[in-house]
C-alpha cells in the first residue's frame, strides 16, 4: 500500500465518485479529475499526467453518457424538452420528501417515483396538443409513458456513471500505484 498521505487523499476524493454515480443530485465523475489533479499537483506533471488524462476522459465519457441516455429515451417518444426538467425537479422534491403522494418510504421511494411523477406531470401540461383537444386521459397516459422513458434513461445513465466511476478509480490505482 502507498505510504504517501497525499495519495490517500487523492484516492479518497476519487472514491466520492461512487455515491454520486448512484444519486443524480450529487456530483459524480467530477471527483475523478479532482483527485487525479491533487495527485498531479503532488508528484508533478511528468509523473501523474496519465492518471489525470484518464480521469478527464472518463469524466467526458460520463457527460456524453448522461446526455445520450436521457436524450435517446425521451426522443423515442418525442417528449418535450421540459420533461427532463420535470424529472429533475421531481427527483429533488422526492429526495427531500416533499411529494404529498408519498407519505411513507422516505427518500428512496421519492427518488424512484419523483422523476416519473415530475416528467409525467410536465409532459401532460406541455403536450403539443392542448389537453382539452387531446383529452385529459390520453394526455395523462402519454405523460406517464414519457415519464417512464425519462426515468429509464436516468437509470441507464446512473449505471453508466457507476461503471465509469469504477473504471476511473481502477485506472487511478493502476497508474499511480507504481
Amino acid at each position: 500500500m502507498p505510504a504517501d498521505p497525499i495519495w490517500w487523499w487523492a484516492f479518497g476524493v476519487q472514491l466520492l465518485a461512487l455515491p454520486g454515480a448512484l444519486l443524480p443530485v450529487l456530483p459524480s465523475l467530477l471527483w475523478l479529475p479532482l483527485g487525479a489533479g491533487l495527485w498531479v499537483w503532488h508528484v508533478g506533471w511528468s509523473a501523474g499526467w496519465l492518471s489525470l488524462g484518464l480521469a478527464c476522459i472518463v469524466f467526458l465519457l460520463g457527460l456524453i453518457a448522461d446526455l445520450l441516455a436521457v436524450a435517446l429515451a425521451s426522443a423515442r417518444l418525442r417528449a418535450s424538452r421540459w420533461a427532463v426538467l420535470g424529472a429533475g425537479l421531481g427527483l429533488l422534491l422526492g429526495l427531500v420528501g416533499l411529494l404529498p403522494a408519498l407519505p411513507f418510504g422516505g427518500p428512496l421511494l421519492g427518488a424512484l417515483f419523483g422523476p416519473w411523477l415530475g416528467a409525467a406531470l410536465v409532459e401532460t401540461l406541455t403536450a403539443s396538443q392542448p389537453p382539452l383537444a387531446l383529452g385529459w386521459l390520453l394526455a395523462a397516459r402519454r405523460g406517464a409513458l414519457v415519464g417512464l422513458a425519462v426515468v429509464a434513461g436516468l437509470l441507464v445513465s446512473r449505471v453508466a456513471q457507476f461503471v465509469l466511476a469504477l473504471l476511473g478509480i481502477a485506472g487511478f490505482l493502476l497508474l499511480s500505484w507504481a
